[in-house]
């Protein structure tokens, strides 16, 4: 919020509602004629966040789009230009603690789903069954900077060729076999970095924050703030770079802003948030 500089009267787009988090605080603190248009895939979140939101109801416009539909979306509420933006990457707690039964968390037993929106054809089942082994051991390297994506790829063949993969628990005990036990991360899961790859695939996460980046400076007013939360070094990198590397925009922060150690104490899940800001040029 501090980056962010929410006023009365100005238009704001939130480009992941989940809960409604960032929404409200935005709302509170554009009162009392600040607009919100929030964007938001996931149909579960938005029936919670709309409930959460009740009482700005008639300032807080929700659109069931992904961020990258920015300017579809845009367009279907007639707005032409914004005086902020602000984009929270990956998964939120919603979907890792109520996902129902997507699959994004490997700590309960659930079908491997992954899909953000159910209208998404693609489903991380559907990548494991059908994904040569280089084209998953690419996915698991390059989406989730796995080491040992190969041995990891070729384990899932084998195993699919005697069954459907179609549970975590399925496939954490193919990982977890896969990879020997020295080459086991200490301070993470073994599978945590094949379950990021599979839902950055399912989701082309990385391609849709590309064109958001790409975007957004076209409909932000001169002097109006992009800010962007991101969660791993992939996400991070494209930020750095799409930034650097748009003329109309200046950056605002040399290095990521990071959680302090209160906060990651309060909220475990901040600790390796970053956030990066940037601002439109006159």
């Amino acid at each position: 919020m501090h980056f962010l500089q929410p006023q009365a009267g100005r238009v704001y787009v939130d480009g992941t509602l989940g809960l409604g988090g960032h929404s409200a605080e935005i709302l509170a603190r554009s009162g009392p004629d600040g607009k919100v248009v929030a964007f938001e895939w996931d149909e579960n979140a938005i029936r919670r966040s709309t409930e959460r939101l009740q009482e700005f109801a008639g300032r807080l416009t929700i659109i069931r789009r992904n961020f990258a539909e920015l300017a579809v979306g845009l367009e279907e509420v007639g707005i032409r230009e914004i005086d902020g933006l602000l984009i929270d990457i990956g998964l939120s707690s919603l979907q890792l603690d109520m996902g129902g039964d997507r699959g994004f968390s490997f700590q309960r037993d659930e079908i491997l789903d992954m899909r953000m929106d159910s209208r998404n054809p693609t489903t991380a089942q559907a990548i494991l069954a059908t994904c040569s082994e280089q084209e998953l051991a690419d996915i698991f390297f390059y989406y989730g900077e796995e080491r040992q994506a190969r041995p990891i790829a070729s384990a899932i063949v084998a195993s699919r060729e005697k069954e459907n993969i179609c549970s975590t628990k399925q496939l954490v005990s193919i990982i977890a076999h896969a990879v020997p036990k020295r080459f086991h991360p200490k301070k993470i899961h073994v599978a945590t970095k094949v379950f990021q790859a599979l839902r950055i695939a399912v989701n082309t996460e990385l391609e849709n924050l590309a064109k958001i980046l790409d975007d957004a400076a076209l409909f932000l007013k001169p002097g109006a703030r992009f800010c962007v939360i991101s969660f791993h070094s992939l996400e991070d990198r494209i930020v750095k770079r799409k930034f650097k590397n748009n003329a109309m925009l200046e950056v605002l922060t040399g290095k990521p802003v990071v959680p302090s150690t209160a906060e990651t104490t309060v909220n475990t899940r901040s600790r390796s948030a970053r956030l990066r800001v940037a601002q439109k040029r006159s």
